[in-house]
C-alpha cells in the first residue's frame, strides 16, 4: 500500500514510520499543508491512503482535504488531530475524510482503521461476480442503478456526482436492502468495518453529503426512521 502521510509532528511519523515499514508499505511523509497537499497533485492516482493532521503549516488539514477531493473522490482519507470536539470531526468528515482518529492513538490502533478502510475500497472494486458476468448493475430498480465495478451511482438515469469511498459504500449498504432499517451503530459496523469507537454522528454526517449528492439529480431516497435509523427506498419515486 502506497501512503501520503501529512503530518507536522516528526516524531509521529518517525514512529509510523517503523510500523508502516513492518506492514511492508511504502510511505512519503510531508510536514506542511500545502507540500502534502502539492504531494497528491503531482500523481494523484498514485496513492492507496492518505492521512492528514488537521493542524498543519501554511494550510490546514480541512482545506487540504477539500483540495484533495475536488480531484479524487476514491482515495480514502484518514484525519489526524488532537481536537477531538464533535463539531470538529463532523467538519472533516463533511470535507471529504472517510475516517478520523484523535491524538494521542495507538500505532496499532491506525493500523488496524488504515487496513480496514481500504479494504472496505477495495471490497467494491473486486468483483463480487454477479450471476450474470455481463450485468451491468450489481443494483438495479425501476429508479435507482449502481455497478460496484465502477463505482457509478444513478438515480432516474443521471449519474450522482462526487461520492466518496465512504459514502458510495453507505449508499451501497444501505440500497441493497431496500426498506430495511439500519441502526446508526449497524451502519458503523457494517460499512466501516470494524467496532468504531467514534460518535454515530460519523454516520448522520455522512448521510447529510450523501442526500446532498443526489438531490441534485433527483427526489430523496434515503429517508430517516426516526429513533432507529436510517433506510433506502425508492419506491415512491415518481
Amino acid at each position: 500500500m502506497k501512503i501520503l502521510m501529512i503530518e507536522d509532528n516528526e516524531s509521529v511519523s518517525e514512529m509510523m514510520q517503523m510500523f508502516f515499514l513492518n506492514e511492508g508499505w511504502d510511505a512519503t511523509f510531508k510536514f506542511d499543508g500545502k507540500e502534502g497537499l502539492d504531494a497528491f497533485l503531482a500523481d494523484p492516482t498514485a496513492w492507496d491512503m492518505i492521512t492528514l493532521d488537521l493542524n498543519l503549516p501554511s494550510m490546514d488539514g480541512m482545506l487540504v482535504a477539500r483540495e484533495i477531493r475536488k480531484v479524487s473522490q476514491v482515495v480514502p482519507i484518514i484525519m489526524l488531530t488532537a481536537r477531538d470536539s464533535e463539531s470538529d470531526q463532523v467538519i472533516g468528515l463533511e470535507m471529504g475524510a472517510d475516517d478520523y482518529v484523535t491524538k494521542p492513538f495507538s500505532p496499532l490502533t491506525l493500523i488496524a482503521r488504515m487496513k480496514a478502510l481500504y479494504r472496505r475500497s477495495e471490497i467494491l472494486e473486486v468483483a463480487q461476480p454477479s450471476k450474470n458476468e455481463n450485468k451491468e448493475f450489481d443494483i438495479e430498480t425501476k429508479h435507482f442503478q449502481m455497478n460496484t465495478k465502477t463505482r457509478e451511482a444513478y438515480l432516474n438515469g443521471k449519474a450522482i456526482e462526487g461520492l466518496t469511498p465512504k459514502e458510495f459504500d453507505l449508499l451501497y449498504t444501505l440500497a441493497k436492502k431496500p426498506r430495511q432499517v439500519f441502526s446508526r451503530e449497524q451502519l458503523l459496523e457494517l460499512v466501516w468495518d470494524y467496532q468504531y469507537f467514534g460518535d454515530e454522528r460519523t454516520v448522520d454526517a455522512h448521510i447529510k453529503k450523501l442526500r446532498q449528492k443526489k438531490e441534485k439529480v433527483g427526489p430523496q431516497v434515503i429517508q430517516t426512521v426516526w429513533g432507529v435509523g436510517y433506510k433506502f427506498d425508492d419506491s415512491g419515486v415518481a
